[in-house]
């Protein structure tokens, strides 16, 4: 996979996650927790070689497609979006503001984002459609979602993952990003998904579970579901809540949560961004 940066992985995560704490932090609102826990997914994706796009043409009909399911999170994919080329970096101040094309939840107003997020659940369903689509029409370009791990308490995730099996959709890619939390307790407690591995091979999936935080073993499980036939793929990321901002990191409250002027400066003192980058 050739990288589409002169930056290391790690420099461009850290790059994304300082964007992620400035766009909630000005405009008042958002959730830091989850947009931090996929960073590194979203780095491997848009800025690591791994999809293939044009963002001077981004309604390229062979492009790969992406969804991130968890639409909560979008202050991570509008970086990753941003530092791709999509749209002007600058565009990041308007995050959350009166007429910018930066919303709470992705928009596909928004150059780069093939499909809006609403309820939970719904991203991973239009995920498979994608990929049906693609293979009525002979089309070689793959589909990747992001989903929560709360988010698999929807039943509409399950049906969405019967219905990718049984089409042997081996042009899917989801993830999903393990951080244990929800808005509400933990994962487990509000409604216990285990055994995950499992449920997901039931259903029919190849199944592949890594690291979510390390780019070795992302890029190790991308490059063995763009191999894998007759199947969708599951890559079940174990992340942190909140990567990155030590008071953050796996604490309930940062799933959704204000940034005071306070913990801003201690945040991007902890993140440690290239000046080049930020």
């Amino acid at each position: 996979m050739e990288k589409k940066n002169e930056f290391t992985n790690e420099e461009l995560a850290q790059a994304v996650r300082w964007d992620i704490i400035e766009m909630i932090y000005r405009a008042g609102m958002g959730h830091p927790g989850s947009s931090l826990s996929c960073v590194e997914i979203l780095v491997a994706l848009y800025l690591g070689g791994v999809m293939n796009v044009d963002p001077q043409n981004p309604d390229w009909p062979e492009r790969d497609r992406f969804v991130l399911s968890k639409g909560h999170a979008s202050p991570a994919l509008y970086s990753v979006l941003a530092r791709r080329g999509f749209f002007p970096r600058e565009t990041l101040s308007t995050f959350r503001k009166t007429g910018s094309m930066l919303t709470a939840y992705p928009d596909m107003s928004t150059p780069g984002v093939d499909m809006e997020s609403g309820s939970l659940g719904n991203g991973i369903s239009t995920a498979v459609g994608m990929a049906i689509s693609a293979k009525l029409r002979g089309c070689s370009y793959k589909t990747y979602c992001v989903l929560g791990d709360g988010e698999l308490q929807e039943g509409i995730v399950w049906e969405a993952a019967m219905c990718a099996a049984h089409h042997n959709l081996d042009n899917l890619i989801a993830f999903v990003d393990r951080n244990r939390l929800q808005i509400t307790g933990t994962v487990a407690d509000v409604m216990d998904i285990s055994p995950l591995e499992e449920k997901w091979h039931g259903f029919g999936w190849n199944v592949i579970t890594i690291n979510g935080h390390n780019f070795d073993e992302i890029y190790a499980a991308i490059e063995l579901a763009q191999r894998h036939q007759g199947s969708p793929t599951v890559i079940i990321a174990n992340t942190v809540k909140g990567k990155g901002v030590s008071y953050m990191e796996n604490v309930l409250k940062w799933h959704r949560s204000v940034i005071s002027d306070e913990q801003y400066q201690q945040a991007i003192t902890e993140i440690h961004a290239r000046e080049e980058l930020i």
